[in-house]
């Protein structure tokens, strides 16, 4: 079978022993709802073919359908070795939208809710060697708006700022063979005023007495931490201090081990799980050591003033919409944008692919982290937003390029906000859910106004470089403002002495071949250049500011106001848009 993104999709947390299942599946819409009554889990209808992990919508899926249809299933076989026989096996899923039912052998294994984040089904009692089956059932109700959707449409036809939906397995599955006493979690944590890493992981199984972890750390090919610990409890923790290990000692002083945009440096671990002189288990990761801060209003990068030049990136595709299409699509987006001299990317209403925050991190980009967030209020929609964070906080812990979090964009399922002490509760509630997860993250409670408590106060501004110069000459024409007729702050809440940084402006449409709007246009490149000159100068020039977003880096469907097209050209020289960004 011909296997698309075969590439290991979990780059934090790497075993050797692994099977990609990407490619062909046999694939059915069902929308009667009759797949339960007729059991498909254990006679599948082969209706149609779809490639694994494109959406049925897209292109790259070979069916390339927008309509809707809600509930859809999956179906193929896969061989597992002989020597397998005495592991678990895990079938994991990089993210389902929305609802999953997976079976294997006609057995249903794990249910799942939650379109955006990462779940494993453990088969292990119903596999067996040689070929098996794997069912999957997939609920995607397509006009719930309480739903965490982020820019999918509820509507078939996609417009505004609203693009085409996603349904169903939309980034890898793969599966592992394991031991029953393995490593399960791991959790990396740089303190570079004491020049530590902390390190802490959880076990599965039984831990003999004689069970030891082995940790090897390596920074460019010289080993720094070779430790041997016993292994008593399920969970472990332990500091390695990393500033005495060096013999190069002039890297110390120079802060040549720091992971920055500049140097993003990265320390290599191998870690081992041995009873006796039997390996259990055996993973590879990484980390960087760097610290992000927010010291008497300023933002800091390892204690050290750091200006944020960032691009709005809704990480969307022509033929495929949330799923790059392959690895090098995902590096070549952030190569593009540090060619344009940005310093990282605002991920916009979308939970990326593991695999864009492992090139941010080798390729120094800083990244946003950012929630799909749903388009109206419940009891429901709070709940499905609380669990979908959580997890995805946890999965992108441990990414040095990872400098921020936002849970809440632009009162997006929280309307009434401004006034409405129930949605203020509950923007306060992620705010401090989050901080309760991370402590080592600025957090903002509702990124581009509205704001309850913010740790940065991101404000979004699509007027003249005109207006923009006469609001962000001072902290209280900017944080007295309003941006789409909403005020910075909630009612009851004001300026506490945090960053300001512009984090939505531009929105430049310029047209070449495909129509459709932004929030101001331009005819040619040359425009294109100089009013993103005109708008960046005010920013970079206010006394005030700490940083910017650009929207955006693409265009995505009809909104066409990327300084690149859907498909990656650029829309002007490059080099212009670098030399205006390195003025400060």
């Amino acid at each position: 079978m011909n296997h698309v993104r075969n590439e290991y999709p979990r780059p934090q947390f790497v075993r050797k022993n692994w099977l990609n299942l990407n490619g062909e599946w046999n694939f059915s819409f069902d929308d009667k709802d009759e797949g339960l009554q007729d059991k498909w889990y254990r006679n599948f209808p082969q209706e149609k073919k779809i490639v694994v992990p494109f959406a049925y919508q897209t292109i790259k899926s070979g069916i390339g359908d927008p309509s809707f249809h809600e509930v859809v299933w999956y179906h193929r076989e896969f061989e597992l070795p002989e020597d397998w026989s005495d592991k678990d096996i895990l079938v994991h899923f990089g993210a389902v939208d929305y609802r999953a039912w997976v079976y294997v052998n006609g057995e249903l294994i794990k249910f799942h809710e939650g379109g955006n984040t990462p779940f494993t089904a453990d088969a292990t009692h119903v596999a067996k060697t040689g070929v098996n089956e794997v069912v999957v059932r997939v609920e995607d109700p397509s006009e719930d708006e309480t739903i965490p959707r982020g820019k999918q449409y509820w509507h078939e036809e996609p417009e505004s700022i609203f693009y085409t939906r996603t349904t169903g397995i939309w980034q890898t599955v793969w599966i592992e063979a394991v031991e029953k006493t393995r490593i399960d979690f791991i959790r990396w944590t740089p303190q570079i005023d004491r020049g530590d890493i902390e390190f802490e992981a959880e076990f599965l199984g039984e831990l003999a007495e004689d069970t030891e972890l082995q940790v090897k750390i390596t920074f460019k090919g010289q080993t720094v931490i070779l430790e041997k610990s016993a292994v008593l409890e399920k969970y472990f923790k332990r500091s390695y201090n990393l500033r005495n290990r060096f013999t190069d000692r002039s890297n110390i002083h120079h802060d040549g081990w720091y992971w920055t945009p500049e140097s993003p440096n990265l320390f290599d671990v191998e870690l081992k799980l041995v009873k006796g002189s039997e390996i259990q288990d055996q993973v590879y990761s990484y980390f960087g050591m760097r610290k992000v801060s927010i010291d008497h209003g300023e933002f800091r990068l390892n204690n050290k003033p750091y200006y944020q030049k960032l691009v709005l990136d809704q990480g969307y595709f022509p033929e495929s919409l949330l799923t790059a299409p392959t690895d090098e699509d995902l590096k070549k987006d952030i190569e593009l944008a540090k060619e344009m001299g940005f310093n990282g990317a605002r991920k916009h209403q979308k939970i990326e692919d593991p695999r864009y925050l492992y090139w941010a991190d080798k390729l120094g980009f800083l990244v946003w982290g950012e929630m799909a967030n749903a388009a109206e209020y419940s009891e429901d929609a709070v709940s499905r937003l609380v669990s979908e964070w959580t997890e995805a906080v946890k999965r992108d812990y441990n990414s040095p390029s990872l400098v921020a979090w936002v849970p809440i964009n632009e009162s997006w399922g929280i309307s009434r906000v401004a006034h409405d002490s129930q949605q203020q509760h509950h923007s306060l509630g992620m705010y401090y859910l989050t901080k309760s997860l991370d402590t080592t993250r600025p957090v903002l409670s509702n990124e581009g106004w509205e704001h309850t408590i913010s740790d940065i106060c991101g404000i979004h501004n699509y007027r003249s470089s005109e207006e923009m110069e006469k609001y962000f000459n001072n902290i209280e024409s900017a944080t007295g403002m309003t941006a789409a007729d909403r005020p910075v702050y909630a009612d009851g809440y004001s300026y506490r002495g945090e960053p300001i940084m512009v984090t939505e402006y531009g929105g430049i449409a310029y047209e070449i071949g495909e129509k459709g709007w932004g929030y101001s246009s331009v005819n040619s490149s040359d425009e294109l250049i100089e009013e993103y000159r005109a708008q960046t100068s005010v920013l970079l020039n206010s006394p005030i500011l700490q940083g910017f977003c650009y929207t955006q880096l693409t265009d995505v469907e009809q909104e066409i106001n990327g300084l690149l097209t859907y498909d990656r050209k650029p829309k002007c020289d490059l080099e212009k848009i670098r030399e205006i960004n390195n003025r400060l």
